[in-house]
């Protein structure tokens, strides 16, 4: 393989003639079998890495992703396009699974897309070794790191699959945001043969990155967007107020729209393309919203709440300004907001007896026995678990996310599955029944010309299209599939719209229940350091915005220049290049000796009332300080 097949591969399907460099730099990797960490910020086109290669490939590449919605419209996209793929996910029954990894293992299909806690399962490992692999591409790969912030237990096992297939198949994992040490956890945890990572930087240049301490909200974001051109995302935290502020804008004459994950598919896709298309000018959004974003002319991403840590905050700001012009990242900020996020660390790491609590009751709300449970999904309605057992939302939910990270449990939030029809019996036994069953014949034949693939897998419908097609009621077109079904002439699974619960392990005793008091506080202390690092970002006001963020994620940049703490540095009249060396002057000298105000400027050979303005900026932003005895310090250990 090389990489002339690999463009014309990207001509052919995607129609786009050339790569980005990374790009090119990872695919040459994988057609070289080497294990691959690639670190790709948002936007970056991740997905056409191990898609052009898996193309030019002999076999099936296997795709690990948590997110269901985004592994669902990445399968579209790709059977859109005459890719055959095919998903496997926790809201699929043992059926369906089994149906979809033998069409794996003997159809012709480039890709299957798998939810990682599926991986572990008896199912997929008894036929993993059956599946001619090519590829097997990790997204979202900062999981499978305990240091990271967003760790899943079922990442930790996809490395167990070495064991199952080839040598020869390398693994990509691919991640938009990982520190230092998440790196090395990433390559370690999933056996990399050797280390090898390949990144670009992470900065954008494009990207002018500002926080505003601002008391009304509001009012700040009025005035902002009816001054700003362009579209762009307002990000909030709650789905409530995710409505208000959207209300708020539009009763201002701005064009908005809101959008969270507990809206319909079918609203939540209409208000992506309405904004994806300019006729609704900004979106408002929980971080839902973000999966699969393809447009490049966002100009502003504000961020009305300050989020959790600085991965969150670094990948929804990201979304402004693919196209390379100029955009802003505005984070608004309140000493309420700090003290808001100071406190959810006490909601979020409820006490170990009430993740225990949870558990049990969990068991009890899904009739779980002891000693059973493992590998089985179900479905769970939060809102009436919380309120039989007189349970705090916020509380419950963090107390299920925490027995995820201990591996006893996966919870899934709501997730919207349509209904899916098989047929079970042949062709010729088919036309059998439709002449011995004359009032059936003309929906058989509507379900046949409205869907392929119906003979060999499960397949989804809309009993609403149908409905539209026949001319026929929904409940008349639900009732023929419920009689088909019940004749055993198909297999109909009924949509629906829900969160599921999947038990990793066997149910157990309370006392056997072993939540580790050593990693519950080291996994707090984390998280804990997390929020530090982000109520940094935004409550300082001397270093700049984007080098801040790229030295966290272990890159070394320059000032930006762009950004709110740079431009008041630029208001000193001084050229960048003259402040860093009277900045790097001042340094040397107080790193000897600590002179006064007067004694320094003698001491720095450059124009005098250029040094008296950056000492003046150096002692307004706490970066040098004043004894009794006017003798000057440096504080700042940048």
């Amino acid at each position: 393989m090389n990489i002339e097949t690999f463009r014309q591969i990207l001509t052919k399907h995607w129609g786009y003639t050339a790569f980005r460099p990374l790009q090119e730099d990872i695919m040459r990797s994988i057609a070289e079998g080497k294990d691959t960490l690639a670190l790709m910020p948002t936007g970056g086109g991740k997905s056409l890495t191990f898609q052009v290669p898996a193309m030019a490939s002999e076999g099936i590449c296997l795709v690990i992703t948590p997110l269901i919605a985004l592994m669902k419209d990445q399968v579209n996209k790709l059977n859109s396009l005459e890719i055959r793929s095919i998903a496997i996910h926790s809201g699929m029954t043992p059926e369906e699974i089994n149906i979809a990894l033998e069409n794996a293992i003997y159809g012709d299909y480039k890709f299957l897309y798998v939810s990682p806690e599926r991986i572990s399962t008896r199912i997929f490992l008894g036929k993993a070794n059956r599946l001619n692999l090519s590829l097997i591409a990790v997204d979202e790969a900062h999981c499978i790191s305990q240091w990271g912030y967003d760790f899943r237990p079922s990442y930790m096992k996809i490395a167990q699959l070495r064991d199952h297939i080839s040598d020869k198949v390398p693994f990509l994992a691919l991640t938009a945001s990982a520190t230092p040490q998440v790196i090395e956890d990433i390559m370690t945890r999933l056996a990399f043969r050797e280390k090898n990572v390949l990144r670009t930087s992470f900065d954008r240049k494009n990207i002018s990155y500002l926080v505003r301490q601002v008391e009304d909200k509001s009012d700040y974001l009025i005035k902002t967007l009816k001054k700003a051109s362009g579209s762009g995302i307002v990000y909030v935290r709650s789905r409530k107020r995710c409505r208000e502020v959207a209300e708020l804008l539009v009763s201002n004459s701005i064009s908005a729209d809101f959008y969270h994950a507990g809206l319909s598919d079918e609203l939540r896709d209409s208000r992506q393309v309405s904004w994806t298309t300019g006729k609704t000018r900004v979106i408002v959004a929980t971080n839902a919203f973000g999966m699969g974003i393809d447009k490049a002319e966002v100009r502003f991403v504000i961020h009305w709440d300050i989020p959790d840590s600085i991965e969150n905050y670094f990948q929804e700001s990201g979304r402004a300004g693919r196209d390379n012009k100029p955009a802003f990242a505005v984070l608004l900020y309140t000493p309420t907001d700090k003290s808001r996020l100071l406190d959810s660390v006490r909601k979020r790491f409820p006490p170990v007896e009430k993740i225990k609590d949870i558990y049990e009751a969990t068991c009890n709300f899904l009739q779980v026995p002891l000693g059973s449970g493992k590998d089985s999904v179900f479905d769970f309605n939060m809102a009436e678990f919380v309120s039989k057992y007189r349970l705090p939302v916020i509380e419950t939910y963090n107390c299920l996310q925490f027995l995820q990270r201990e591996g006893y449990l996966e919870f899934t939030e709501e997730i919207n599955n349509p209904s899916r029809v098989h047929f079970i019996v042949s062709r010729d036994d088919l036309y059998k029944f439709q002449v011995a069953n004359e009032s059936f014949d003309s929906f058989i034949k509507l379900l046949l010309r409205s869907y392929t693939g119906l003979f060999t897998e499960f397949v989804s419908v809309n009993e609403d299209a149908l409905s539209k097609k026949s001319a026929a009621s929904r409940d008349t077109i639900y009732q023929y599939l419920k009689r088909l079904s019940s004749m055993n002439i198909i297999k109909y699974i009924p949509g629906k719209k829900t969160a599921l619960v999947i038990f990793t392990e066997e149910r157990l005793v309370r006392k056997a229940l072993l939540i580790s008091t050593e990693n519950y506080l080291k996994v707090k202390e984390r998280y804990e350091q997390r929020l530090e690092r982000m109520i940094a970002y935004a409550d300082s006001d001397t270093h700049c915005r984007s080098v801040f963020l790229l030295n966290y994620f272990g890159e070394e940049a320059d000032r930006c220049g762009i950004c709110d703490v740079c431009r008041k540095r630029n208001e000193l009249d001084l050229s960048k290049y003259e402040f860093d060396m009277i900045v790097s002057d001042i340094k040397d000298v107080l790193a000897k000796s600590n002179p006064d105000p007067e004694e320094l400027v003698k001491m720095i050979s450059h124009p005098e009332e250029k040094v008296i303005k950056v000492i003046r900026w150096l002692l307004d932003h706490n970066e040098i300080s004043q004894d009794k005895f006017r003798k000057l310090n440096w504080l700042s250990h940048k």
